[in-house]
């Protein structure tokens, strides 16, 4: 019974920590003026896209898919984030390997990247006293500054949340003014939150869960899962059409390579897809969960609310994407 009661005093200590730090930290925003942020977006759009470009092959098609989109999308700066895995020597290194990969993609689509494209964080969020002054960070807490509650600017980041998490302890002030859409973690009900992008910087992901900014996140199962391709309908619909259509097939068949019966999910175009038809990206309201130190949610039914991501359509997101890449009214 003592070690029972020992356990629970933990997790109220711990969660009076959170509730001070977070008291401490970020302007408290009434529930009202959050949920009509979190209204699904109508009319022209603006927005930053932070990308682990080079993480694999999907941050390219999403880079693409929000140029090619400027009937809806008003895109005004791109962040590299960073990344370690197999196609980097650390977070460092991969963020400069996705900026590489940026300014590769933008001249394929023959988009200027002088001040337009900027360098993010060298390392994850380690300590929230300490975020990471990078060009990413301040050009988001300037622009983000400059904006305002009616016209706010969507944040769209599809890597590890490090930038935004870092520009959020460096001005608070801008939860007030802006829209934070995330592809990152799993579903609520999910047996752990180890999914790539949240598990690479767990501190800058309890940041910007705890801050109250109007917050949208795409979980990556059981709902963005869905959004796979395969070589042969990327083939069918890319090849031979324009170069960045080429160059998107390519690199997924190159990564593809061994594999057999293969299908790839193209995870982060939905985050833009839910930008440019809510519809085709479906969402419902909840609570904010509290980001464990064992990387799993604990569920807290005061907590502010946020919309998450149910389901999807595969069919309508992909149908736009490729009529876009290609060319085709």
């Amino acid at each position: 019974m003592r070690i029972k009661n020992l356990f629970y005093f933990t997790i109220l200590f711990s969660l009076m920590i959170l509730s001070n730090v977070r008291a401490q930290y970020y302007p408290v925003l009434p529930e009202t003026f959050r949920l009509k942020q979190l209204v699904p977006p109508g009319g022209q759009i603006r927005m930053v896209l932070d990308t682990d470009t080079y993480n694999e092959v999907d941050d390219q098609f999403a880079l693409a898919y929000t140029v090619l989109s400027q009937d809806k999308l008003k895109l005004e700066a791109v962040y590299a984030a960073p990344f370690h895995n197999s196609r980097s020597k650390g977070p460092g290194d991969g963020m400069e390997m996705s900026y590489q990969e940026i300014l590769k993609i933008l001249k394929m689509l023959k988009v200027s990247a002088k001040n337009f494209v900027f360098r993010g964080s060298s390392d994850y969020l380690r300590d929230i006293e300490k975020p990471y002054r990078s060009d990413a960070a301040m050009d988001l807490v300037n622009r983000a500054m400059q904006s305002s509650p009616d016209n706010p600017l969507y944040v769209v980041s599809i890597g590890c949340i490090t930038n935004i998490a870092s520009a959020i302890l460096i001005e608070p002030k801008i939860i007030e003014n802006i829209v934070v859409v995330w592809l990152g973690g799993n579903a609520l009900y999910w047996p752990n939150q180890r999914e790539f992008n949240l598990r690479q910087d767990v501190l800058a992901a309890r940041v910007v869960f705890d801050s109250g900014v109007p917050f949208v996140t795409l979980p990556c199962r059981p709902v963005v899962s869905h959004l796979h391709t395969t070589i042969p309908e990327l083939t069918h619909y890319l090849k031979g059409k324009t170069e960045i259509s080429d160059y998107l097939l390519n690199i997924v068949v190159e990564y593809s390579k061994g594999r057999e019966a293969y299908s790839k999910a193209i995870w982060d175009v939905s985050a833009v897809a839910w930008l440019i038809n809510p519809e085709w990206v479906a969402t419902n309201l909840v609570h904010s969960p509290i980001m464990t130190d064992q990387v799993t949610f604990s569920i807290d039914q005061s907590r502010h609310l946020m919309r998450m991501a149910t389901s999807l359509d595969r069919d309508k997101i992909f149908a736009d994407f490729f009529k876009k890449l290609t060319n085709e009214s």
